[in-house]
């Protein structure tokens, strides 16, 4: 019975700290990359790196603003986006988009 009752018990204690190790590894996240320029973010994103909320790229010519569509592989995320924010020349929303 007492034999039972300490592998019960280490058996318990290994699965719990399995769990907090994987758990802990789940939920933590990475940090989303820099780019130097948009040459860089080109080889990953043909596209470009857009907010979550961007459906369209907002185009400026002459002082007249018009809507076009994304255009190659355009990432969707804010964190990447927050962390390049310095490559989205007219502030549209879009790091290095194609127009």
């Amino acid at each position: 019975m007492r034999l039972t009752r300490t592998l019960s018990v280490t058996a318990a204690a290994t699965v719990l700290a399995a769990s907090v190790v994987v758990g802990g590894a789940s939920t933590a996240q990475a940090a989303a990359t820099t780019y130097a320029n948009c040459t860089a973010v080109h080889k990953v994103y043909s596209g470009g790196i857009a907010k979550k909320s961007v459906t369209k790229n907002r185009v400026t010519s002459k002082g007249k603003v018009s809507y076009r569509a994304l255009q190659g592989t355009v990432k969707k995320d804010d964190a990447l986006y927050s962390a390049n924010k310095k490559l989205d020349a007219d502030g549209d929303g879009i790091a290095c988009e194609k127009s």
